[in-house]
């Protein structure tokens, strides 16, 4: 964690992490290349073999998960979108680059208010065995709505990761729907609590999904998080 905390582009209103530039082009590379859905698992007996490096992303229900995903990858509907919260409650894999190189893991959103109870309790069982067991999961990247910062709910997630001692690094998203202020703001506070956190990458990276703000850098984390 010898990185220098990220600094906002008063600018653009984005927050750049300090990747080296050829670990950001060799990113550009793997996500320009083949990506392909591989299977959703509904339960642990479901995953498939951890042959290869495996980043996950969590986020909550409507945080913008799908979207980026596709933005990262470089593709329309790679990843579903959806306006109905808890939609997805599998653990979504995604293979990435040939020969294979690495898997994306679409974690289901969290935080619907409307669920079930034992939707939610499947979920935390699910999450919760997952982090814990999956020796190939290199780093989650925690998915939080720029405009609402870290919201109790996404604490628990991050406390979850914690406890199973799941490297992660939070990411903001839907950048563009705040002023330049807000963002540095919500930057801050986002950094400032990150470092209390024992698991937490303490640099954010600050996305917009539509603008196209931090994929570059997104891409080089999960490169970089994949070759750990």
């Amino acid at each position: 964690m010898s990185e220098q905390p990220p600094h906002a582009d008063h600018g653009e209103g984005a927050a750049e992490a300090p990747f080296p530039p050829e670990l950001v082009e060799a990113a550009r590379k793997l996500f320009a290349g083949p990506v392909s859905f591989l299977k959703s698992a509904p339960k642990l007996e479901h995953l498939p073999d951890p042959v290869v490096p495996e980043v996950a992303f969590a986020g909550r229900s409507n945080v913008g998960k799908s979207s980026l995903l596709n933005a990262l990858t470089n593709r329309n509907a790679l990843a579903r979108t959806s306006n109905t919260p808890g939609r997805t409650q599998e653990l979504n894999f995604f293979d990435v680059g040939q020969p294979l190189a690495m898997r994306l893991v679409d974690m289901p959103g969290y935080g619907f208010a409307k669920a079930p109870k034992d939707m939610v309790r499947q979920w935390r069982y699910l999450v919760n065995d997952f982090l814990r067991g999956r020796q190939a999961l290199k780093r989650a990247l925690v998915l939080i709505d720029s405009r609402h910062g870290i919201k109790d709910v996404d604490r628990e997630i991050l406390t979850m990761l914690d406890k199973a001692a799941v490297s992660y690094r939070v990411v903001l998203t839907k950048a563009d729907k705040v002023k330049a202020t807000e963002l540095a703001a919500v930057l801050a506070r986002t950094e400032e609590e990150a470092r209390k956190r024992p698991a937490a990458h303490p640099a954010i990276i600050a996305t917009s999904s539509e603008g196209g703000m931090g994929i570059a850098e997104l891409r080089a984390a999960v490169l970089e998080a994949a070759q750990l």
